[in-house]
């Protein structure tokens, strides 16, 4: 592609050695760079990209998109004010725009995007359309799966993706958008046919500077959502009910806790942690080719947990809005069998063993509700603490957890820093640690904390007695600790 149609795509500043050449390739990183590429100086949060021009320039780049030239060097340049937005600008016209030729839907929330991405998915595939993801766990395109780094891919790679999804015939993408993505302008050049929001809930604090920067991050994927598309908002949450009056997208809004909005849950039963319910549509709801009309009609499903009823109001949404039937959802739901760590049960014998990812207050919440509206005997609650999350995060976990403590009979909670199970990058601090601990010992609890995880999941297993409910918690902390259980479960009997 020559380098003056790519140029048409950018807001440029002024530009140093100019000239049209063909472009082969774009790149970020100067470790990617080929011959012939378009080198963009992106600065991060721990380096900054224009230290690599020379690098970049040396491995064949002719042209660079930068925030400051560096005149020093022969390349040509060109200067924009932001050159994240820039890498998304020149991604999306060097592959041609492919979202456009997509039902593309952005989903975002504090908790449950991974499993409200994958259950829409399920949903959609069961109706027989192409569809593809992109998420916290992987990207799939067509029938393969590529690990994911990143909840939301850099721009440059997303576009990849979406050009490679289209080239496999694909309709319908499901993508997670986060926070991060957000800020860091990876999103800026999707053409979103579908943005939903379910819930904002205390979390990247230390990241965005302040709950309020966090919000006010987060609900960009509605607020700037084109005319032409629709926003699934939850109005049981007070800021993605605030965003009606704020996006010019059509919304479409819906309640768990109450009858209100154009769809509701009714008669919800979670006594074994797997809910049954009503979906009400209470109004007609309007699309671009179908009307649909006032009904209800059930639903069962098979993952477990209060949050995994809100979740499948959006992908029961966003299936209608696409011509999905109500048996073909009822039928995928009912089959789905959730994402990995999100409310999972995966023991259930002489006691019940649930993995969950807690990572914040909201997530907190949702669980423990869930929990105190099932059947067992006693809890035994095993804890991960977050590290590298701040003490504010852990202080805030800790507080959501006392509230709870009380009502589930809980005196007592085992934690753990789980040092050999994870990296750097998630290393409990002291000052973390002490967050918790103090707050939850400030209840009159007793924490038994062991530096070990499979230490600490020993010790919950020996406290378990027939019909307990054992709670794996935790982030990257209790990744491990599914396996860790199962294993001990087959070789140690429980205490009757």
């Amino acid at each position: 592609m020559q380098l003056s149609t790519l140029l048409k795509s950018l807001n440029m500043i002024d530009c140093y050695n100019e000239g049209d050449f063909f472009i082969s390739g774009i790149a970020y990183h100067s470790g990617d760079v080929q011959e012939n590429d378009l080198f963009v100086c992106v600065k991060g949060y721990e380096t900054d990209g224009h230290l690599y021009l020379e690098d970049a320039m040396n491995k064949g780049a002719t042209v660079a998109v930068v925030e400051e030239f560096n005149k020093t060097l022969p390349i040509a340049q060109y200067r924009v004010e932001n050159s994240r937005m820039a890498l998304a600008q020149l991604a999306a016209a060097y592959y041609d725009y492919p979202s456009n030729k997509m039902t593309t839907i952005g989903i975002t929330a504090t908790n449950g995007k991974t499993t409200t991405a994958f259950m829409t998915d399920a949903i959609l595939e069961k109706h027989g359309l192409k569809t593809g993801l992109l998420g916290t766990i992987n990207v799939k395109i067509d029938h393969q799966l590529i690990p994911s780094d990143l909840t939301t891919p850099e721009s440059l790679d997303l576009q990849k993706y979406f050009s490679e999804m289209e080239e496999k015939d694909t309709s319908h993408v499901m993508m997670e958008v986060s926070s991060a993505a957000q800020e860091m302008h990876r999103v800026d050049t999707v053409d979103f046919n579908i943005v939903t929001l379910n819930n904002i809930n205390r979390e990247h604090i230390d990241t965005h500077g302040s709950f309020e920067a966090y919000v006010e991050i987060k609900t960009r994927l509605i607020k700037q959502a084109s005319k032409d598309s629709v926003a699934v908002l939850n109005l049981d949450c007070v800021y993605t009910k605030d965003l009606l009056e704020q996006t010019a997208a059509t919304p479409i809004t819906f309640s768990v806790e109450e009858e209100r909005g154009h769809i509701c849950v009714k008669d919800l039963d979670l006594s074994t942690g797997r809910a049954k319910f009503n979906v009400s549509v209470l109004k007609p709801i309007h699309t671009n080719n179908q009307i649909i009309k006032p009904m209800e009609f059930p639903i069962e499903l098979a993952i477990p947990g209060l949050h995994s009823v809100s979740n499948s109001m959006i992908a029961i949404l966003i299936s209608m809005l696409n011509g999905v039937p109500v048996t073909t959802i009822q039928k995928a739901l009912k089959e789905f069998r959730g994402v990995n760590r999100r409310f999972e049960f995966i023991y259930e014998e002489d006691l019940t063993v649930i993995d969950d990812h807690f990572a914040n207050p909201g997530n907190i919440d949702v669980t423990l509700e869930t929990i105190s509206l099932m059947d067992y005997k006693n809890l035994q609650l095993i804890y991960a603490v977050r590290g590298q999350r701040g003490a504010i995060v852990n202080q805030e976990n800790a507080e959501a957890f006392v509230k709870w403590a009380k009502k589930l009979d809980v005196n007592e909670i085992i934690i753990t820093k789980s040092i050999s199970d994870v990296t750097h990058r998630d290393e409990v601090t002291e000052s973390e640690l002490k967050a918790f601990v103090d707050v939850v010992e400030a209840a009159n609890i007793n924490v038994l904390l062991y530096d070990e995880l499979d230490e600490a999941i020993h010790k919950g297993i020996e406290k378990a007695t027939k019909e307990d409910l054992l709670l794996l918690a935790g982030c990257q902390g209790m990744d491990h600790g599914a396996k860790i259980a199962l294993t001990e479960l087959r070789n140690r009997p429980i205490n009757r």
